[in-house]
């Protein structure tokens, strides 16, 4: 399967039509939130509009610049993965929404606990095999090539990494850090910031199953 991989649209209409041609090559796309303009939350819903007649099947999760409340406008569309389990053509997805305490000054903000508390129907079955399983969480998980700021710091989230070193999960979507669009690993999963689709960047990750496994056969980077 080919998924687009998208976030931080940040209620950029004109960039969706740019991505036409992109949507029409993907099995599914992923997106990990941020449907608003940074201070513009009225902008998420035509986003989300835009973005849903874009292509049919869509995996999605809400940002830090989204109302909380947002997630019910997502579950409308049918889109949302946040606190629960989708399956779709033998795959798994779950998700959380909303970025870590920080500046105080986007409307979703939450401590490390409450973004993991989404993810409780992966964290709580044990002995679980997860190796079909996408997770999208808008917040990085901490020390990979996607979660480091300008000045180098690393600003993802712990729990979120030692949840994903002990699940192990197939691969990782996230966004939220903007000058931290890149591909990396935590252990065998693969974690993907592709970067905010505001400016022009995506990327592709192509999955295959090989009997009972799944693997990731490629993931890349992509700039409109």
């Amino acid at each position: 399967m080919k998924f687009l991989v998208i976030s931080d649209l940040h209620g950029n209409l004109d960039v969706l039509d740019k991505m036409d041609d992109n949507f029409k090559k993907a099995d599914a796309v992923l997106f990990a939130g941020d449907f608003a303009a940074f201070k513009h939350t009225e902008t998420g819903l035509p986003a989300l509009e835009k973005l849903c007649k874009k292509h049919d099947t869509i995996f999605s999760v809400i940002g830090n610049c989204d109302e909380p409340d947002f997630l019910e406008q997502i579950e409308k569309q049918d889109i949302s993965v946040e606190k629960t389990l989708v399956y779709h053509e033998g795959l798994c997805f779950a998700g959380s929404g909303g970025g870590s305490k920080f500046t105080g000054t986007t409307p979703f903000e939450r401590t490390e606990e409450e973004i993991l508390s989404d993810l409780t129907l992966v964290t709580e079955q044990e002995n679980q095999t997860w190796n079909n399983l996408i997770l999208i969480i808008h917040n990085p998980p901490k020390d990979t090539k996607c979660d480091t700021i300008a000045n180098g710091v690393h600003v993802g989230s712990q729990l979120t990494r030692e949840m994903i070193e002990k699940t192990k999960p197939l691969a990782v979507i996230t966004g939220h850090i903007h000058e931290s669009a890149g591909i990396d690993k935590i252990g065998d999963t693969v974690v993907i910031n592709p970067g905010p689709l505001d400016e022009g960047k995506y990327a592709w990750l192509e999955v295959s199953k090989a009997g009972d496994s799944w693997n990731v056969d490629s993931a890349t980077l992509e700039q409109l």
